[in-house]
């Protein structure tokens, strides 16, 4: 074979390798390189559009700090923090996949649901936020923290599911809340908790 045609098969052998690679590389980045759009579709069947829960026993999601939303996931990949079906979904995305919809999440603005409350009941919850939960669930509960997600206007069924598993010891609470709820209950008992949740149920 003339050396010329020989080292021109062997170019163009290269370049079709080359090639091949390129595009498997390029197929693999389409496959797991999902925007953050992509990813939160994935979420809109049980959380709304945008992240605003239309229904009950699921919470609303936009708005959430992204620090605290990574972390709830990490924990529901885990088991750490106990839930239906969420521990088997959140499993199947990377840390990268969960930062980016923590990140999308995070802009879109929080939709208060619109739900009955007691007016009675809303005012005193008004009053015991203050006392036990305004340091660590800011204004109101409206504000978005690190730690914790936010609490007006949240649906009142999801909020009443999240704290049977903090009582229950199922989920751990930080030491603040912990004491904060001990006093609470000691104080106002049951009754205590339910006008909380009347007062985060007005925040529409």
């Amino acid at each position: 074979m003339p050396g010329k045609t020989r080292t021109y098969l062997i170019v163009a052998g290269l370049s079709l390798a080359l090639a091949a690679t390129a595009h498997a590389q390029q197929k693999k980045e389409l496959v797991t390189g999902a925007s953050a759009e992509m990813l939160a579709v994935t979420c809109a069947g049980c959380h709304g559009p945008n992240g605003a829960s239309g229904g009950p026993a699921t919470p609303t999601i936009s708005g959430f700090n992204p620090e605290y939303f990574m972390e709830v996931m990490e924990g529901f990949a885990s088991g750490e923090v106990p839930s239906t079906i969420m521990g088997r979904i959140a499993k199947g995305y990377s840390k990268d996949e969960i930062k980016k919809m923590a990140d999308y999440y995070a802009k879109l603005p929080f939709v208060p649901a619109k739900q009955n409350f007691d007016p009675k009941l809303a005012k005193k919850g008004a009053k015991l936020h203050e006392k036990y939960c305004e340091k660590c669930h800011a204004e109101g509960g409206k504000k978005p923290e690190e730690d914790s997600g936010i609490l007006a206007g949240q649906w009142t069924p999801y909020l009443h599911f999240t704290m049977e598993d903090f009582m229950k010891g199922d989920r751990e609470m930080t030491k603040k809340m912990k004491k904060k709820v001990k006093k609470l209950l000691a104080k106002e008992g049951d009754k205590g908790i339910q006008a909380l949740m009347h007062y985060w149920a007005s925040q529409q």
